[in-house]
C-alpha cells in the first residue's frame, strides 16, 4: 500500500524511471553478449581455429537476384576460410520463404563460382533469423561446432544465440563499419541492439521453436 501510494504520488519520478530502464537495457544487453562473446570473436581470417563446419547467415538479395552487399563479403569470408583450409563444410543458412526470394541459392551460386564444390555446400532454406539458423542448425543439420561468418555489429549475437543452443562456436567478423559508412551502420547498430533485447529473451527464457523444422538431415 505504501509502494503504491509511493508511485502514484511521485509518478514524474516513476515515469522518468520506466524510460531509463527502457532505453538502458539494450545497452545493457549489448554489453554483455559482447564480453560474454570477446574471446570467440576474430577479424582476421588466418587467426580462425579450424572447424569442419562454417555456418553463413543471409542477409538479403537485390531485386536482380544478386547479393547484397552485406552477404556477398559473408559469403567471400566462408570462401576464404575454405580456400584456406580452415572449414571443410559450409553451411548457408537464409530466408526462402517464397519462390521468387531464395537467399541460400544466390549465396551458394556465389561460393561455387569462386571454387567451393556444390557437394561441399548444405542448404538451410528456412533460416528466417539468427536464432531459428542456429536452432536448425543443431536440430536438423547436426552442428555441434562452427566458425560463423557475419559482420561484426551482428556476430556477438550470433556467436551468443549459437553456444546457447548448443553449437559451440567462434565467429569471423567482416569489415562494416569501415566498409558501409557511417548513415547504414547507424541504421543497424539500432537494430541490433533492439534484436540483442530479443536474443536474450528467446534464449534464457522462451525457447520458441522455429517456423519449420523437419527430418534430420546432417552434413555429409
Amino acid at each position: 500500500m505504501l509502494v503504491r501510494r509511493w508511485i502514484l504520488s511521485n509518478w514524474r519520478i516513476t515515469l522518468l524511471l520506466l524510460l531509463l530502464g527502457t532505453a538502458l537495457t539494450p545497452l545493457a544487453a549489448n554489453y554483455y553478449m559482447s564480453a560474454a562473446t570477446s574471446r570467440d570473436r576474430y577479424t582476421n581470417p588466418e587467426n580462425v581455429p579450424t572447424e569442419r563446419v562454417a555456418i553463413v547467415f543471409g542477409a538479403g538479395i537485390l531485386p536482380d537476384g544478386r547479393p547484397t552487399p552485406m552477404l556477398a563479403d559473408r559469403v567471400q569470408g566462408a570462401v576464404d576460410l575454405y580456400n584456406q583450409g580452415r572449414v571443410s563444410k559450409l553451411l548457408m543458412t537464409g530466408d526462402n520463404s517464397r519462390i521468387d526470394y531464395n537467399e541460400v541459392a544466390v549465396m551458394q551460386k556465389y561460393a561455387s563460382d569462386r571454387g567451393v564444390p556444390v557437394q561441399d555446400i548444405t542448404l538451410d532454406y528456412a533460416g528466417f533469423s539468427t536464432y531459428e539458423s542456429c536452432y536448425r542448425a543443431k536440430e536438423i543439420f547436426g552442428v555441434g561446432q562452427a566458425v560463423l561468418i557475419t559482420q561484426k555489429f551482428h556476430l556477438p549475437r550470433a556467436v551468443y544465440t549459437c553456444n546457447q543452443l548448443g553449437v559451440n562456436s567462434v565467429g569471423l567478423g567482416t569489415p562494416d563499419w569501415e566498409w558501409y559508412g557511417e548513415e547504414v551502420m547507424r541504421k543497424y547498430t539500432m537494430r541490433e541492439m533492439l534484436a540483442t533485447v530479443k536474443a536474450l529473451w528467446e534464449v534464457k527464457i522462451a525457447r520458441p521453436k522455429p517456423t519449420f523444422l523437419g527430418p534430420f538431415e546432417g552434413i555429409l
